[in-house]
């Protein structure tokens, strides 16, 4: 279209913006949630780490078809994963990694005492949401219909720290105010 004086060119689209305050409370939600889950695996990893003889009784209840040595080995080092997964989340290093390695323990971890909690509720005769026992989670014995929502629960709060949730008083972002690299002269 043409232009002839007198007549203004039509204006140039705008993008879209969010207003600063929904995104600026988005994430404080977003840390907050990486701090909850933080706090929960390095809750978790400490009350294992502070028992660990009991918690390799809790692993051996789960009959998984490990041997002893399989078993020794992920009683004694889960629980120092799950601390050091809770820190780096507490710090912000690493979010959307440690986010995917709590969600790929998560998920098994979730489908294990689902498992367990209907065999006891298949062999005892108890009502599923009635069924209770000690999961090794740190909590003690729990309703496992409440445990398997809480693991929901952290399940999506990982999943929403994957995509890219909770940068803010990131240590990464924090410290090192990376600029973006300059675009290169058409001179060139």
């Amino acid at each position: 279209m043409a232009i002839t004086s007198g007549q203004s060119a039509p204006p140039a689209e705008q993008p879209v913006v969010a207003p600063a305050g929904r995104s600026a409370k988005a994430g404080w939600v977003a840390v907050i949630a990486r701090w909850i889950l933080g706090l929960v695996f390095v809750y978790m990893g400490g009350r294992k780490i502070l028992d660990p003889v009991e918690f390799l009784k809790l692993v051996k209840e789960y009959d998984l078809g490990l041997g002893p040595p399989w078993l020794n080995i992920i009683a004694a080092t889960l629980p120092w994963f799950e601390l050091f997964c809770g820190l780096l989340l507490l710090a912000g290093v690493a979010v959307r990694g440690v986010a995917l390695n709590l969600l790929l323990m998560l998920i098994p971890f979730s489908i294990i005492i689902l498992r367990r909690a209907l065999e006891i509720s298949r062999t005892e005769g108890t009502p599923f949401f009635a069924v209770m026992f000690d999961c090794g989670c740190g909590a003690g014995e729990v309703f496992i219909c409440n445990k398997l929502l809480e693991n929901a629960a952290l399940t999506l709060l990982a999943v929403w720290l994957i995509n890219g949730a909770g940068k803010k008083l990131a240590f990464r972002f924090s410290l090192f105010h990376e600029s973006p690299a300059p675009l290169a002269s058409s001179a060139d």
